[in-house]
């Protein structure tokens, strides 16, 4: 009895009867840690779930009527740039039979603690997390229940052991400011995204060394700090545009903050591209249709879920994965920038 335990435990077979047995715990209370319940001592939890983990325990039924499912969790969906992401994990979903959850949970740097026990009671493949960084009792109760998951990482900068898939945030910023520098300009604002976010900073980072390479000096009135959103693009370009030396180009960190960036604009009775010039981020499907067609970085926001979801495809496999994926941007020339007036 003795070796063949062992032999299953070599092919990551334990049961749950052998954990319990291991952990000096009821079966019941190993399956109330599987499924995520909050009515175990914390001790005992860990003490599963370190079990679970090194013995590598994979759920191998489903009944009938559950749906294998890849979920996906963000900590807002009012983003357009969150259906590209949601359409990008749906076609891979779809190519292996699953379907896709949405979740709305936590903040932009990790989902909420209310999120883990409803997921677990889903049992999906998967996870794919919009986040920065997952904390550490996340992962350890996924990796226990052999549950992978990826970041997408328009947010930030994940920890190095969970894999994760991000854009090249520098060379967009850089490219945004080196085309307005291209066309004329030289009094160039920047409105990027949150100050705690990485991907905020990289393009900031991008601005100044564009800047910096075209011997060209940073005013520091025209650095702000946005939120990615309309509201806030609006918000910042109003004050930016008060400047007694206001900017003839403005790259906004992100398409709907550009779209802020045009209606403070207009309010303001200034004519883009003729009196401004105005660079997004993000290269959304609504970028093409704004007024004047706004040129902005495009960041491959449904292939960055994509190659996610497939990364998840293959942890489920045990397959080797990257730890890093970091897809190219490129800039998109529209109609929304153009010489800087009098040039």
């Amino acid at each position: 009895m003795l070796l063949a335990m062992r032999e299953d435990e070599k092919m990551g077979r334990i049961t749950l009867a052998q954990v319990a047995e291991q952990a000096g715990v009821s079966i019941s209370t190993v399956s109330k840690v599987l499924n995520g319940r909050q009515d175990v001592a914390t001790p005992t939890r860990v003490k599963v779930e370190r079990l679970l983990e090194t013995h590598a325990y994979r759920r191998t039924t489903r009944s009938a009527s559950e749906t294998p499912l890849i979920e996906i969790v963000f900590h807002e969906l009012e983003s357009i740039w969150a259906m590209e992401l949601i359409r990008g994990v749906e076609n891979v979903a779809k190519a292996h039979g699953a379907g896709v959850v949405l979740t709305e949970s936590g903040t932009r740097h990790s989902p909420g603690p209310d999120w883990m026990e409803a997921m677990l009671q889903r049992r999906p493949l998967g996870v794919v997390l919009v986040f920065s960084t997952l904390p550490d009792a996340v992962k350890q109760q996924l990796r226990a229940r052999s549950i992978p998951c990826v970041i997408i990482d328009p947010a930030g900068d994940p920890d190095p052991d969970v894999p994760s898939v991000g854009s090249a945030n520098w060379n967009g910023g850089l490219a945004a400011t080196r085309h307005l520098i291209e066309c004329g300009h030289r009094r160039i604002g920047v409105i990027t995204g949150p100050e705690d976010m990485l991907c905020s900073r990289a393009r900031l980072d991008g601005y100044r060394s564009a800047m910096a390479m075209a011997g060209l000096g940073v005013d520091p009135g025209l650095i702000l700090f946005g939120d990615f959103h309309v509201e806030g693009g609006y918000d910042r370009a109003a004050e930016m545009l008060s400047h007694p030396q206001r900017p003839t180009a403005i790259f906004a960190g992100s398409d709907l903050q550009a779209l802020g960036v045009l209606e403070a604009a207009r309010v303001q009775g200034l004519r883009v591209p003729h009196d401004l010039s105005v660079v997004g981020y993000d290269d959304v499907p609504v970028a093409r249709w704004a007024s004047p067609a706004l040129t902005t970085v495009h960041q491959p926001l449904r292939q960055m879920a994509e190659e996610a979801a497939q990364m998840l495809m293959r942890l489920r496999a045990r397959e080797p994965v990257a730890t890093r994926l970091e897809l190219a941007t490129s800039l998109v020339v529209r109609k929304s920038t153009a010489p800087p007036p009098g040039s």
